[in-house]
């Protein structure tokens, strides 16, 4: 029995006495476990469970079962669910325990619920009731109960019911239900943060509560917020440095010490919220400096819990704005972290040297014999955390070495976890620094053996998009495919049997694709081969339909070899199995059709695909007027579900969006013929339950097809430049008595490990021109996807066929853009002697708003993904001058001026800083399309010579680029500027997403440098007015489910506060209102993609309650944050 359970066990006995809470647990459950305890087998223990559970069912259904009686049931029933046996029958009983009982009862019943009920459980809405009693309770017990099982157990759809009453609780008197409160409304925070966006005035109150515990309990909600949007909350600092000042005095009372330590984990969440405010801030990292130094000075290295502070410290002096000093200090505690013997504190260590070298690789340089040691380490983790810091350091010239540790490694690993995250860095390397086409082919054979049916499948997409999109040499594409080929038909020669899966699918595909490329290879053998692999018996029935594919391809001329084939898979069980052997056989017999469907040779980039499957408009047609439903995407299905089951907390005061008069609900008819050209999604089920009609509803069906794509997030991290090493600096010895660190003797090594460490560490040292700043924005890879010049035009040909059948609003969007904005066309060069740079400090040019959407964009112009950033050996990583902008404010204004002459009556935001280097200033400004949003980049030269070969790429995961234009100048002449911009467009709604970019140059020949910007977009740039009539505007409001209702602040300076609160809305939002009647109005937006969003906005006392509604199920609670910020602005 596990510590867990035992630590439980002796707990269990104070539930059962509400005198003392010290009597000795009841005869039943005591033999239960002394039983459970004697068991041998686990055969017998199932058998004693299922006796127990038959016994506990007889007895809650018996009518003379007494509260007593009943709370020990329940204390049975909770260990058989921590055993892992259903007791579902008691669910209901602990709900009824915790309404009836006393104070005791509800106690067990409350701990019962939630241990049993997930957020999604449907007998969640019976409790509703029951907390809301007890959170309005004098009893202190019941309230703090309540709140417990409130913020453990209650989903998004409740929370507007329990919310008033639980920020009631942020003024209690006592400071333990005050504590509580702050933890529930955290929780609201994470799973529904618009819904507790008006209370954030409260957050700060409750963190300069007098109760150390309130305070404490506050940051876990201010760490969330600062992670999104950290320069709202620079004016806290202050306030935080002043809270571990305190803590780290010893000034809070000393029943916060864990081993006379002072409340070490309000120190840990302290510096991490410290670390994230410092980032990029000078000034901000200033006031860090003193504090951070009295943390690493006073925590002694005596206890986990230190460590644990330290390595916190650590990460905290390497995030924000660097101070020598404080870099020394941290680089000698990272030292004896790694030099310790304890087993912990090395991982730690390597740990916290994982995360600083992508600041300061020198400080690997350091330990590289320790390094080399931990590699034949007998820990596990030791070893896998050393790999993961090898992965950080790897480049061009040792990218060899660390992958073949890496692979070493992997093929004596057993833990699929451990092997799935290093193959696919073990892939990731091999396509950014392959040395050759050889290596490259042989390494990814090793990645597919080795990860076998566990490998995540972008990896083995990735490597397919290599082998069909190529790169830019021909020569070298055709170099790749030869070796593959003559690499997989090596091994299909062999014994193939122990090859996975995917690995089999990928040399078929590869066999299928380019075999025809060996002149002197007979396809018939390649034949062979492949249906050779078809007929073994280990091979699965996915891998077989691959197979079949390659077939296909290979099949002309060959019919004698495949008819056989064709016949004896035409009665086979799989359907797809059948599909293809019969598309075999007819291929094979027409070399015509197989020459126009399969085109040997073809671009990949030059294939037209139809996505919105226009071909079928026909089909979907007939089969609605018939009487099918519409098509619903699965998560459209599961939430529907979840609302059917869920709390209706809509109130009965509101009314529909419109006049009735204008559009009565049971007066409405449906169409005869299904509408196949709205751009509107439609619910059949829905309309009919409103409508009351018994016929089926076609009106507004949307011909959606498949499912949506999806964006892998990446997670922004914030990076600190490195700082040149101080020689003067001299740390005290952390540790009372500790020793000075050794410094690495490589001539007292073995020569072996010498040679080792000379490969792995090659390239970091002082003339290296490596960037230590992480992965993401690496040098351009060995494999870069081929541009695609002639996408325009086969973009704008899917676009016009599909408008022809359908007039969605993404088609709509895009037969515009692609018709008007993808050319390309030469970068403009415009000369700007008068726009001399100027010294102005960066925060003054932060204070520049982007015009009507007030955002604020993020100067951090180091900020990348989880991934480091590697350039090549003849690069240079440009740091950007984080403490003077190359222009003040009023010159960048001035750039306004440089806006193309065809966007220059477009309305835009003002033209801001992004960052600059001695050689370049970047700014940049919105221009409002209505069909997308631009934004324009201007590339300044500051020196008085001329830079070549500028390239300015952008990456954002969250929009979709629709066409850019100057993003590529062969030269910049001196005191000049130029302009690109990019046309970006939002499918996924997000209150925030975050772009980042680079400008690579090169002021000399040979020599290439790279500058790194990155800025913020928020969801009001991508919104613009729907101009609908009411009766257009009642027919779409019943045609979406996805809503969400919310009490606003109303405006109740002006006469009529409904219009001034509305125009208040329209100022930030590009809203239209639609009309207003008395007391309620309607208003209309869409998002650039072509889904619409309505408001329906009623007075409500002092608030105003809207409503909104939307095809798109994060739209409304992103339209709706907006809202709220704009008129608490106002």
């Amino acid at each position: 029995m596990s510590d867990v359970v035992e630590k439980t066990l002796t707990a269990l006995p104070g539930l059962f006495d509400s005198q003392t809470g010290a009597a000795k647990i009841t005869n039943r459950l005591k033999q239960l476990i002394k039983s459970i305890t004697e068991l041998t087998s686990k055969h017998e223990e199932e058998n004693l469970i299922k006796q127990e559970l038959t016994a506990m069912k007889e007895q809650v259904s018996s009518p003379n079962t007494t509260m007593k009686q009943m709370r020990e049931i329940m204390v049975r029933a909770m260990y058989c669910e921590m055993l892992g046996y259903e007791a579902s029958f008691t669910y209901i009983h602990a709900i009824k325990l915790a309404q009836q009982g006393g104070v005791l009862e509800k106690r067990v019943g409350y701990l019962a619920v939630s241990l049993f009920l997930s957020e999604g459980h449907e007998l969640l809405l019976l409790l509703v009731n029951t907390v809301l009693k007890d959170l309005q309770s004098t009893n202190l017990i019941e309230v703090c109960m309540a709140l417990t099982v409130v913020a453990q157990v209650f989903p998004k759809d409740m929370i507007p019911a329990v919310l008033p009453l639980v920020e009631e609780k942020l003024s209690h008197p006592k400071e333990i239900i005050r504590r509580k409160a702050v933890l529930a409304l955290y929780k609201f925070y994470l799973i529904a943060p618009n819904q507790v966006q008006h209370i954030h005035g409260k957050f700060r109150k409750a963190l300069c509560d007098k109760d150390p515990g309130v305070m404490t309990s506050s940051l876990h909600i201010y760490l969330q917020l600062i992670r999104e949007n950290p320069d709202s909350y620079k004016d806290l600092t202050g306030s935080f440095v002043t809270i571990l000042k305190q803590v780290v005095g010893g000034k809070l009372p000393i029943d916060f010490n864990y081993h006379n330590v002072p409340a070490p984990w309000l120190q840990i969440q302290l510096l991490r919220i410290l670390s994230l405010l410092g980032r990029e801030d000078q000034s901000t990292s200033e006031l860090m400096y003193e504090v951070l130094d009295e943390s690493l000075r006073r925590a002694e290295m005596n206890h986990n819990i230190t460590y644990a502070i330290l390595y916190e410290c650590v990460k905290a002096v390497y995030t924000i704005q660097p101070k020598a000093e404080l870099l020394e200090k941290a680089a000698r505690c990272i030292g004896n972290f790694v030099l310790s013997p304890k087993i912990n504190l090395k991982y730690l260590g390597l740990k916290a040297l994982t995360y600083v070298v992508q600041h300061d690789a020198k400080l690997a340089l350091q330990h590289q014999m320790t390094i080399i040691e931990c590699l034949d380490h007998s820990d596990f983790t030791i070893k896998r955390e050393t790999l993961e810091l090898l992965f950080r350091i790897t480049n061009a010239q040792n990218v060899m070495v660390i992958v073949e540790k890496m692979l070493d490694f992997l093929r004596l690993c057993n833990d699929d976890h451990t092997v799935i995250h290093l193959v696919g860095k073990v892939a990731e390397l091999a396509e950014k620094f392959a040395p050759d086409n050889s290596w490259f082919i042989q390494t990814m054979n090793d990645v597919f053996s080795i990860g076998g049916d566990l490998l995540q499948q972008d990896v083995p997409n990735n490597f397919l998009r290599i082998m069909a999109e190529g790169s830019e040499s021909m020569e070298e594409d055709e170099q790749l495919r030869l070796y593959a080929v003559d690499s997989y038909l090596t091994l299909l020669n062999g014994d193939c049997s122990h090859l996975p899966q995917r690995f089999l699918q990928v040399m078929s595909w590869v066999l299928g694709e380019y075999s025809h490329l060996q002149e002197d290879l007979d396809q018939r053998e390649v034949i062979r081969l492949l249906t050779k692999l078809l007929d073994h018996r280990r091979v699965s029935s996915e891998t077989r339909v691959w197979l079949l594919s390659a077939l296909t391809k290979l099949c002309e001329g060959h019919t004698d070899l495949i008819l056989d084939l064709s016949e004896s898979l035409s009665s086979s069980q799989d359907t797809v199995l059948r599909q293809q052997a019969h598309e075999l056989r007819l291929l094979s017999q027409d070399s015509q059709i197989h020459g126009w469907a399969l085109p040997r040779g073809a671009t990949w980039d030059s294939m037209e695909v139809d996505s919105s499957l226009s071909f079928l408009d026909g089909f979907v047609s007939e089969a609605l007027a018939a009487g099918a439903a519409p098509y619903k995407p699965p998560h459209q299905r599961h939430e529907e579900l979840c609302e059917e089951r869920a709390l209706s907390l809509e109130p009965y005061v509101f009314s529909l969006p419109v006049s009735l008069s204008l559009c009565s609900i049971t007066d409405r008819q449906s169409p005869k013929l299904p509408s196949v050209t709205s751009e509107l999604s439609d619910n059949s089920t829905e309309l009919l339950q409103k409508a009351g009609s018994s016929t089926l509803i076609f009106e507004g069906v949307k011909r959606v097809w498949g499912k949506d794509g999806y964006l892998p997030q990446k997670e922004t991290t914030g990076i600190a430049p490195p700082v040149e090493e101080s020689g003067a600096a001299v740390l005290a010895p952390i540790q009372q008595g500790a020793a000075e660190m050794p410094e690495p003797e490589p001539l007292q090594q073995n020569q072996e490990k010498q040679q080792l460490a000379s490969s792995l560490f090659v390239g970091l040292g002082a003339q290296s021109s490596m960037s230590l700043l992480g992965k993401s924005e690496a040098p351009p890879p060995r494999f870069r996807r081929k541009p695609r010049l002639h996408d325009s035009s086969s973009s704008s040909g899917t676009s016009e066929k599909s408008s022809e059948s359908s007039h969605s609003s993404r088609n709509t969007a895009d037969s515009f853009l692609y018709g008007n904005l993808l050319e390309e066309e030469p970068a403009t060069t415009i000369s700007c002697f008068d726009l001399a740079p100027k010294s102005a400090t960066a925060n003054h040019s932060q204070t520049n708003g982007l015009g009507q959407n007030k955002d604020t964009v993020s100067m951090e112009a180091d900020r990348h993904a989880n991934t480091s950033q590697i350039l090549g050996s003849d690069m240079v990583l440009v740091r950007p001058n984080k403490q003077q902008d190359r222009y003040p404010t009023s010159v960048v204004s001035d750039l306004s001026t440089l806006i193309p002459s065809d966007l220059k009556d477009l309305p835009h935001s003002d033209v801001i800083s992004l960052t600059s280097d001695p050689s370049l200033s970047l700014s940049f400004c919105r221009v409002f399309k209505d069909e997308a949003l631009l934004l324009v980049i201007f590339i300044s030269n500051c020196t008085e010579t001329t830079i070549k070969d500028v390239a300015v790429q952008l990456t954002c995961v969250e929009l979709e680029t629709a066409s850019l234009r100057g993003n590529v100048m062969d030269y910049l002449e001196e005191n000049s500027t130029s302009v690109c911009h990019y046309t970006l467009l939002m499918n996924d709604p997000q209150t925030q997403v975050s772009f980042t970019g680079t400008v690579s140059y090169q002021t000399q020949p040979g020599h290439t440098n790279t500058l790194v910007f990155s800025g913020t977009l928020s969801t009001a740039d991508f919104i613009r007015p729907l101009i609908v009539s009411t009766e257009e505007y009642g027919k779409m409001w019943l045609s979406f489910s996805h809503d969400v209702k919310q009490n606003l602040k109303l405006l109740t300076d002006a006469g009529d506060s409904l219009r001034s609160t509305l125009d208040a809305v329209k100022e930030t939002l590009q809203l239209h209102i639609v009309d207003i009647i008395g007391s309620e109005g309607i208003v209309a937006c869409r998002l650039l993609s072509g889904a619409p969003c309505l408001l329906h906005c009623r007075v409500n006392g002092a608030a105003l309650a809207v409503w909104l509604r939307s095809s798109l199920p994060a739209l409304p609670d992103c339209i709706l944050y907006h809202c709220q910020k704009a008129l608490a602005e106002h």
